[in-house]
């Protein structure tokens, strides 16, 4: 198979931003004066490496000599003939090295940190694929790594947390605030105050300060030029709906770019409902109408906020997607009917889990099946000329501890226990 990114710089979501880093009513750029030359800096490498075709091909031969670039597009044929409506493709970026969508940036802005002259790189993390994916880039590309991630969530995942640390990063837990994505953006933030001029801080959502949305979406852009690609080879023509994950935005805004253009393909983002609507465990800013929009953390977007403009606490059984804001580009896409957007609740998204695993011999991240999940929803309304693409941007072997507990498995309870015996026992 060829590397289909190769042969063009796409640039889809920087048609959608004005000069001053808008995108409609969202967005911008609201930072403290001291870090100012760092977004200047950014800014000015960032204009050059969009245009610059060597740097592009570069990029795109590390992902397929090293990462495994192009993913490929697979037909779930069971999945389809369970549910006999649209047919159903599965976009796998579980296959991608480190095992979810998060190399493509880590990997383009660690290039761009050493275009910069920068010699360390930071990174916030939730689920901890980001993490691990920087310090996979650090590792490869000869940088130092610091990772801040949530206490709650690298309880969650430690998994990951083991992973980055044998990588050689440092991993820093936060241990304020809901202790998880938002309060780890915001550690890793007062770092890069004291360190930009060595630092660069690697954002792994499309969200943040201008540019920051704009260089994830174009380094993530590769998911969605690959599919298109991929799906006029397999069926023809363009697919009716493609549905992906939303917490901050990078994998989903990877996968739909390539379709902008086309407004007869359907956008569907698929939020976090946790416990659902009626619930305040959850992560849904857009799906169920309940974010504002507000500053925070360098831009202006929806979040889930109090009447006083506080943040309120988030939740979701997919620590990746358990996150206070959105993509300044898909609440702007919102607004416009672009982008539509779902909710998938614990419970839905753990049906669907069994479901793809048992028809399709699929493992997807509990963020990923959110993006099963919501076309789920969808698709009795479906017929079987439909084509449905969804977007499987990790794998769910991280996610063992928290896929147990929602499946209440007494045979792993047990183990766990056995486990934890043994360990009790050699530590005596």
């Amino acid at each position: 198979m060829t590397n289909h990114a190769a042969g063009s710089i796409p640039d889809a979501a920087n048609t959608l931003v004005s000069e001053n880093g808008y995108y409609g009513a969202y967005g911008g750029s609201f930072i403290p004066e001291i870090l100012v030359p760092a977004f200047a800096e950014i800014s000015r490498h960032f204009e050059e490496i969009r245009h610059d075709g060597d740097f592009w091909q570069r990029y795109c031969a590390l992902l397929a000599n090293y990462s495994g670039r192009p993913t490929p597009l697979t037909y779930a044929d069971r999945l389809t003939a369970h549910f006999d409506r649209a047919k159903i493709y599965i976009k796998r970026e579980d296959l991608n090295h480190t095992g979810a969508h998060k190399l493509n940036n880590a990997l383009g802005q660690a290039l761009l940190a050493k275009r910069m002259g920068k010699t360390r790189i930071i990174a916030e993390t939730g689920a901890g694929q980001h993490g691990v994916a920087t310090a996979t880039v650090a590792a490869k590309l000869g940088l130092s790594a610091t990772i801040y991630m949530g206490r709650e969530d690298m309880e969650r995942q430690y998994a990951n947390v083991f992973w980055m640390k044998r990588l050689g990063a440092e991993v820093v837990g936060v241990d304020y605030g809901s202790q998880t994505l938002k309060d780890a953006i915001n550690e890793t933030l007062r770092d890069w105050v004291s360190s930009f001029e060595t630092t660069h801080y690697v954002l792994g959502t499309a969200s943040g300060a201008h540019p920051f949305p704009a260089i994830v979406a174009f380094f993530q852009s590769i998911i969605g030029v690959e599919t298109k690609d991929q799906i006029l080879q397999a069926a023809g023509r363009l697919p009716d709906r493609v549905y992906a994950c939303v917490g901050g935005g990078s994998n989903a805004l990877g996968v739909f770019q390539a379709f902008f253009p086309h407004d007869e393909v359907g956008l569907v983002g698929v939020e976090a409902g946790g416990q659902g609507r009626d619930s305040s465990n959850h992560a849904a800013r857009i799906a169920y109408g309940e974010g504002k929009p507000g500053v925070a953390q360098g831009y202006r977007t929806m979040f889930l906020q109090n009447s006083d403009g506080q943040m309120k606490d988030t939740y979701s059984i997919a620590a990746g997607l358990d996150y206070v804001g959105v993509s300044p580009i898909l609440a702007d896409l919102s607004e416009k009917g672009r982008v539509r957007f779902a909710a998938a609740t614990d419970a839905e998204v753990v049906e669907a889990l069994q479901l793809v695993m048992k028809t399709e011999g699929l493992i997807p991240a509990l963020e990923s099946t959110h993006a099963f999940a919501g076309a789920f929803q969808d698709i009795a309304e479906s017929s079987k000329s439909d084509i449905f693409i969804i977007n499987m941007s990790g794998r769910g072997d991280k996610d063992i501890f928290n896929i147990a507990e929602g499946l209440q498995d007494e045979e792993w309870k047990g183990f766990i226990k056995r486990k934890n015996s043994q360990f009790e026992d050699q530590s005596r």
